[in-house]
């Protein structure tokens, strides 16, 4: 039992410590009005939650999510990057707090972001479920569960933090796009779905 509770702790923040940053800029937005931190945590275990359950059908020896389709997902951050950098843009005569408020993230659009930055959890999660006994997956995923909620707490500690919040106030018009727009494209091109467009095209 602690063996694979230790395991879990470890695959999880092996496969989700990028999410730190997406949880802290989240919340760092969230601290100027949008998106609200209790749609940023739903959003998270939506999301998480959905990646669990591809992982396990995926061991189960399904697919229900072609391989060649997932790094598409990578389009929702990018989107949003890319909407908040013009709105950004087109507001910045203005003193309008507005502007820093990611409007396009909802509860979906953060449950997007999560399953779209989730490829690694999958591909590391799918092995391990299926080679491990029911009652080992079981205790596993109760234990990501409980680290979700971990994440979500780091996230919003640091992202709401004064010391943070004043440090990044100057930069946090073009910080936020741009951890978005990094994401999207990071996703695009790990999955080789910008390759396989390019060869499809050619």
């Amino acid at each position: 039992m602690l063996a694979t509770i230790g395991s879990a702790i470890g695959l999880f923040a092996a496969t989700n410590i990028d999410d730190i940053v997406v949880l802290t800029v989240l919340f760092l937005a969230s601290s100027r009005g949008k998106p609200r931190p209790w749609q940023i945590v739903a959003g998270q275990y939506l999301g998480f939650i959905t990646l669990v359950v591809i992982s396990v059908i995926a061991a189960l020896g399904l697919t229900i999510v072609p391989d060649e389709w997932v790094g598409f997902l990578g389009l929702i951050p990018l989107g949003i990057g890319i909407w908040t950098l013009i709105r950004g843009l087109r507001r910045n005569s203005d003193d309008d707090d507005d502007d820093s408020k990611i409007t396009a993230v909802g509860l979906w659009g953060v449950a997007g972001i999560t399953i779209a930055n989730g490829a690694d959890n999958i591909s590391l999660y799918t092995p391990i479920f299926r080679t491990s006994t029911p009652g080992d997956v079981a205790v596993m995923i109760v234990v990501f569960l409980i680290l979700v909620a971990v994440w979500c707490a780091a996230g919003r500690l640091i992202g709401t933090n004064k010391a943070v919040t004043e440090g990044l106030e100057r930069v946090e018009h073009w910080l936020v796009p741009a951890v978005f727009i990094g994401l999207g494209l990071f996703i695009l091109i790990e999955s080789g779905v910008i390759v396989r467009l390019i060869e499809v095209l050619a």
